[in-house]
């Protein structure tokens, strides 16, 4: 699961008020090389959640060089626009689980696919 995936998912356990950004409990984290495309950085990056996206990127051991805050003038920045492709879209989180933040229900991550089920008690 890419940090992309991880910044528009969240936890829809029935009376869970507050369900994002997932914590991430790593157990495999692997790099793969993705084309650099900064028009799509540019495109996805109003959608992103910046704070989730840092607190998910230090989960996953990506966070060195991205700044604390960003604007949109960074777009032009190809420095900037690497570290964030990076963090973005090579680093991947093979195994592991995504951490409801209120409940603390655990979803598995197998073979990069976040398993996002819920149990008949908790629709």
């Amino acid at each position: 699961m890419k940090l992309l995936t991880h910044n528009m998912l969240a936890c829809h356990i029935k009376g869970v008020k507050n369900n994002y950004p997932f914590k991430i409990e790593v157990e495999e984290v692997v790099e793969r090389e993705a084309d650099f495309d900064p028009e799509f950085l540019r495109h996805i990056f109003p959608r992103i959640m910046w704070p989730a996206f840092l607190q998910g990127a230090s989960e996953l051991g990506c966070r060195e060089g991205l700044p604390e805050e960003v604007s949109p003038d960074m777009l032009d920045n190809e420095e900037f626009l690497k570290l964030f492709h990076h963090a973005l879209l090579e680093v991947t989180l093979e195994e592991g689980f995504l951490i409801c933040p209120e409940s603390g229900r655990r979803f598995p991550v197998g073979q990069g696919i976040p398993n996002l089920l819920l149990n008949e008690d908790e629709c």
